[in-house]
């Protein structure tokens, strides 16, 4: 096993209606004991929490835990993942950072999104198709060229609807063999596969 990718401190970002508790299986799983780990809790008012002061609240976190200069692997779940894509390319996040893996994440947007209204729901409706967030993020192609990025989806997921629009613009993209939205972070296939990346 590379030592590299047990000493690399993992970041774990949940989404909306989570909290750190849902990565207790992945964890699990991974069965790395010694390697630094930080899954912070970023609480989301149901989604009106915009997502830019979530990706700042994340910012505080990682600088928190591990300083300015550690390199770390960032992981984000659904909406943690369109978090987690705010701070690589908009705080700095993308200098410090070796891989970063997408698990379900509206990065291109959800039609699920689309009612919810800015004024009442500001993170929410950050995930809309087309979202002047996701504009933006999307319209800096090459800002995640220098990390490794990976994109997991569920071609059946009802909250990234329809589920191919769950992957970054650049990097690989693998769907995963389950049936829903939060099986892709605790089916025991869904685990394994994940698990196999994050070790590699």
């Amino acid at each position: 096993m590379d030592v590299g990718a047990v000493t690399t401190p993992l970041v774990l970002v949940h989404g909306l209606w989570d909290t750190p508790r849902l990565f207790h299986r992945l964890i699990q799983e991974l069965d790395q004991p010694d390697r630094p780990l930080l899954a912070p809790h970023l609480p989301h008012g149901l989604g009106w929490v915009p997502l830019r002061q979530l990706a700042s609240r994340l910012d505080q976190h990682i600088q928190e835990r591990f300083g300015s200069d550690t390199e770390v692997d960032l992981l984000g779940f659904s909406m943690g993942g369109v978090i987690g894509r705010i701070w690589l390319q908009e705080l700095g996040g993308v200098q410090r950072t070796r891989r970063f893996f997408s698990v379900g994440s509206p990065q291109q947007g959800t039609l699920a999104a689309q009612l919810m209204p800015r004024p009442l729901l500001a993170g929410a409706a950050d995930m809309k198709v087309g979202s002047r967030l996701l504009r933006q993020l999307n319209g800096q192609p090459k800002a995640l060229a220098a990390i490794e990025c990976c994109s997991f989806f569920c071609r059946w997921d009802l909250m990234v609807c329809p589920g191919w629009r769950a992957v970054l613009p650049m990097g690989r993209r693998e769907g995963l063999p389950v049936w829903t939205h939060q099986q892709l972070i605790s089916h025991p296939a869904a685990l394994r596969r994940l698990c196999s990346t994050l070790r590699d």
